[in-house]
């Protein structure tokens, strides 16, 4: 099976010979490769997926938590400021990307191979990659903060609220890179409990955090920004304690520091679509943003409440899409396609049921949900037909982020990114710009659903057509695990 994969990366013929000593010592000792291997897979989809999005529903109570107490100040300009300030932390989360699922993605393929100790070379070269991109971030918000600022759409009184939020954002980047690629690495080694974990600890601390340095310190929004930097501290230092506790099945071994011109080579052929894919949909809140701004400040925080309710149904379907990915370039690695068509096939039921159940809970609830962070009755009203607008999106979205998984765990980005370029610029910023000139708010918030629907249909048909021709290029004989 190592020759095999080898004969198709190419570039991998002078690995070690030890390939299959380390899969037969892996694969029968630790629960978390059974999973992977031979678990029933609407089980394994549970199990590696969530975790995943329990932590991730914990940081979305986070993020309600966050916009609660910033309502609390009373004043919308503020509130705006927090939804104008998130394409920083998008972009902290794309670049730390390029790490965590070109990393993941290939330590993974490495897992199921075999080949433990090229597993161990990626994750301390994916450290190293974290310290020097969150370096560069940490200098542009020393030296452009001003540009930066203009670029993200603040107007007027929204001005030094998102500077103030934003400049700490960007001072404490290792910390919220960290914490993203840290715990993508430690599960795709199947450890999901240890980076759930992780991630529940840190949104729990800056949960608590939030109201001591918004009121008691009086600091406002820029004390939310500050706590929100201290949880990912919390969180990263757990992380680096799992891997050097000997917790984890991979070790951030000092003697494999250095440079691998090849597998740096494997990170990037990943994670750099993956990380355009981020960028491309931090273009398209960028736009969505400077549309809405044009109508007022009340429209913005009412589109940020939204958006962060609608992070509830987003983040359940990202976590076990996310829990599936080690899953696929596990089987991959193997050589398992047909038990990869029957894990897609649970995962997408799943998700697909899970995400008409959350829709229907907003649908009911918008209203409610809206007051909760917002005494402002205009507000309210705007947030809860922005929220019943964006929540027409969860049936189909969720299916497109796991072949957009799929494609990224087996080592074809190429495919990923193909759906992120017409899922964003052929489809949702045209949409944007034509619904808003014809349809005004309304066509604006109704822009994505209509996108969505279409790249769902796209996504599916190309996946199938990549399984099959796989399968038959490769000659498999179906027996599947």
């Amino acid at each position: 099976m190592s020759d095999r994969i080898s004969e198709e990366w190419g570039n991998e013929e002078k690995l070690k010979e030890n390939g299959a000593e380390e899969s037969q010592a892996l694969s029968g000792r630790d629960r978390r490769i059974r999973t992977m291997a031979e678990e029933v897979p609407w089980k394994a989809v549970l199990k590696m997926g969530l975790p995943i999005a329990f932590g991730m529903l914990f940081m979305v109570a986070y993020n309600l938590v966050d916009t609660y107490f910033i309502g609390k100040l009373g004043d919308p300009y503020q509130l705006a400021a927090s939804s104008l300030s998130y394409p920083v932390l998008m972009v902290m989360i794309a670049l730390s990307g390029i790490t965590g699922n070109g990393g993941a993605s290939y330590i993974a393929r490495c897992m199921g191979a075999g080949r433990k100790e090229e597993a161990d070379r990626t994750l301390v070269l994916g450290f190293e990659m974290i310290l020097v991109m969150s370096l560069a971030l940490v200098l542009l918000g020393a030296f452009a903060l001003d540009p930066v600022v203009a670029l993200l759409g603040a107007r007027g009184e929204t001005v030094s609220y998102t500077r103030d939020y934003t400049g700490v954002l960007l001072a404490g980047s290792f910390f919220t890179m960290g914490n993203y690629a840290l715990g993508q690495l430690l599960r795709s080694e199947g450890s999901v409990s240890y980076a759930t974990v992780s991630m529940i600890a840190g949104t729990a601390a800056n949960i608590i955090l939030d109201p001591i340095f918004i009121f008691t310190l009086g600091m406002e929004i820029k004390g939310a920004a500050i706590a929100t930097v201290l949880g990912n501290i919390l969180s990263t230092v757990i992380c680096l304690w799992v891997y050097m506790s000997g917790r984890s099945l991979l070790t951030l071994n000092p003697r494999y520091l250095g440079f691998s011109a090849r597998i740096f080579g494997e990170i990037m052929k990943v994670g750099i679509p993956h990380t355009l894919e981020q960028f491309l949909s931090t273009a398209s809140i960028l736009v969505l943003n400077n549309l809405a701004a044009a109508y007022g400040g009340l429209y913005v925080a009412a589109m940020g409440i939204s958006s962060r309710i609608m992070s509830f149904g987003n983040y359940l379907y990202q976590g076990i899409a996310a829990g599936c990915q080690p899953l696929m370039g596990y089987n991959y690695g193997a050589g398992a396609y047909q038990r990869m068509r029957s894990l897609i096939r649970s995962a997408i039921g799943i998700i697909t049921l899970a995400e008409v159940c959350v829709m229907a809970g907003f649908g009911l609830s918008a209203p409610f949900l809206a007051g909760l962070f917002t005494e402002d009755p205009t507000v309210v009203s705007l947030a809860a037909m922005t929220l019943r607008a964006f929540m027409l999106i969860l049936p189909f979205v969720g299916t497109t982020a796991l072949v957009r998984n799929v494609y990224n765990a087996i080592g074809m980005p190429g495919f990923a990114f193909a759906i992120t370029l017409v899922r964003q610029l052929l489809l949702y910023i045209p949409f944007l710009i034509f619904f808003d000139r014809y349809f005004g708010y309304r066509g604006l918030i109704h822009a994505q659903p209509a996108e969505e629907l279409l790249c769902l249909f796209f996504s599916v048909f190309l996946l199938r057509r990549s399984l099959s021709r796989m399968e038959e290029r490769r000659g498999e004989p179906g027996e599947g695990r």
